[in-house]
């Protein structure tokens, strides 16, 4: 099967949605597919296959809603996929599956699909060829395509492969254009062949590989047009003085709608590219803060030192944010639309879990102080944040013998929308994230008197904020609040869903919450 036939055709711009027609609950044989590249009969021999893996992975987004249908966006080989012999082929696929819109889904908040029409989300997803799987694979096995260019093959997840994984590096050290797909590096960077990888088990929303704990590949699983904040962000303060995050050495990308054939003068707006991938420097001997917190609370522990240093790192890291890309200010009609958005979000929480409902009315006050802050004439300067900010997203390892924080995952939250998550927003949201994770390493880890022990961490954070960065979050009580507040409704509902037993966590802060007035 000659590579041209993959990647060869239609670019993401000429993706057309899938046909199927929601149902409720389809068979395996209802599954429909759409192909808008690739060799006819490879989309619908993978449907099946596809239909009972994708939603049994980690990194899926739509657990719990059927697919109805796939479009296929791109199909590109990696490495031929040859109908015979015993090397493997990789086969890099975009491919949007389609679902019904989730209970209680709201438009107009950026979900980028019509009122009334089936939700679809883009996965890149890299299939391992084979005519039969050794051993130590089995565990990788989709399936056998029946039909189609791959018909008798063996696919496979592509990642639990180490010869694969090592020509996805191999491709990163040498740039170029393979179909859809650009590969780039940053030119300071020295990337040595050779590294053995290693899948991380760990991960959750995307996929990443351990390479030679020199470097890691963060694959992102669920895509959109546009710079994801992970490369466009590490990659803006690489041109700072700030050395608290580590810069992306390489990363691929998926050509931007509307490139390819017949795209040229009068087709449109030039669109952004699909940020597939990003290469980093591994950060060999770190702790993550949640480890280390949850350490210090079982040893009955200070963990006081440690993160005011948090609070200096993560100042340093926004401060290097607001001079190296565009800031704004939020103003009335921003501030009341904030306000408007939060409010909206705990209406929401509330409906789904029912333990919410007698603190609405003091919770809905923080909000209404915000607004009214907003009305009164305040203003605050909104920039480009980490947007998931936690215990969990930060590392500390040893340096020339201190002990140093660094900043990582920039992604955001991966269930918002990219443009939602690549907006200026107030810094205040990274520091109401990381407060709220000193709740749950102190509840989590058992210590005897939680809300001490999460209360002193909490302070020495901001502490070392304001002197790192000469402005107090503490200072903006009724912005920190709101934000807080927003935070612990999140947690509530990923709880009462996910994690029921942890639901105690956030709803003890609700309660404090909601007690509190500025």
């Amino acid at each position: 099967m000659p590579e041209a036939s993959f990647s060869r055709g239609a670019s993401p711009g000429a993706q057309q949605p899938p046909t199927a027609v929601p149902r409720a609950d389809p068979p395996p044989s209802a599954i429909r597919a759409t192909a808008a590249a690739g060799p006819a009969g490879l989309l619908a021999s993978l449907a099946p296959l596809l239909s009972e893996w994708l939603p049994r992975q980690r990194w899926f987004a739509g657990k719990g809603r059927p697919v109805t249908g796939f479009a296929l966006v791109c199909a590109t080989e990696l490495l031929p996929c040859a109908t015979s012999g015993t090397t493997p082929g990789l086969l890099h696929l975009l491919i949007r599956a389609q679902q019904p819109e989730p209970p209680g889904h709201r438009h107009g908040s950026g979900c980028g699909h019509r009122r009334g029409a089936a939700a679809s989300d883009c996965y890149q997803i890299l299939l391992g060829v084979r005519a039969t799987l050794p051993p130590h694979l089995a565990p990788a096995l989709i399936g056998r395509p029946s039909g189609g260019p791959l018909h008798g093959r063996t696919v496979y997840e592509a990642l639990l492969d180490p010869r694969l994984a090592t020509l996805l590096l191999e491709r990163l050290r040498m740039p170029g254009t393979l179909g859809p797909l650009r590969f780039l590096r940053e030119p300071s960077a020295d990337i040595p062949s050779g590294l053995a990888p290693r899948l991380v088990t760990a991960e959750q929303s995307n996929s990443s590989v351990i390479y030679g704990d020199t470097f890691i590949l963060k694959l992102f699983r669920r895509v959109s047009p546009g710079t994801n904040p992970d490369l466009e962000l590490p990659l803006a303060l690489s041109r700072t003085d700030c050395t608290r995050v580590p810069a992306p050495a390489a990363w691929f990308e998926a050509a931007p709608l509307g490139e390819g054939a017949g795209a040229g003068a009068g087709a449109g707006p030039r669109a952004d590219p699909f940020t597939l991938g990003v290469l980093q420097p591994y950060l060999a001997g770190s702790t993550d803060g949640w480890q280390l917190a949850l350490d210090a609370v079982a040893a009955r522990g200070d963990f006081t030192a440690a993160a005011h240093a948090l609070g200096q790192a993560t100042a340093e890291v926004h401060l290097a944010m607001a001079r190296a890309l565009p800031t704004s200010h939020l103003r009335r009609p921003q501030i009341e639309h904030l306000a408007a958005a939060m409010s909206e979000r705990l209406d929401s929480a509330a409906a789904a879990v029912p333990a919410l409902h007698p603190y609405r009315a003091a919770l809905h006050s923080a909000y209404e102080d915000l607004a009214a802050l907003g009305r009164a004439g305040r203003t605050w300067t909104a920039q480009r944040i980490h947007g998931d900010l936690h215990l969990g997203q930060v590392l500390r390892r040893t340096v020339e013998g201190a002990a140093r924080w660094s900043l990582i995952d920039f992604e955001g939250e991966p269930s918002r929308p990219l443009d939602e998550r690549r907006r200026p927003q107030p810094a205040v949201r990274d520091i109401a994230g990381m407060l709220r994770s000193f709740d749950y390493a102190a509840a989590v880890g058992g210590h005897d008197s939680p809300q001490d022990w999460a209360g002193h961490s909490r302070a020495a954070y901001c502490a070392g904020y304001a002197e790192a960065s000469g402005t107090d979050p503490r200072d903006d009580p009724e912005l920190l609040r709101a934000h807080e507040t927003d935070k612990a409704v999140y947690e509530v509902v990923y709880e009462a869903r996910h994690r029921p037993e942890w639901l105690p966590v956030p709803m003890s802060a609700i309660r404090r919450l909601a007690a509190t007035r500025t």
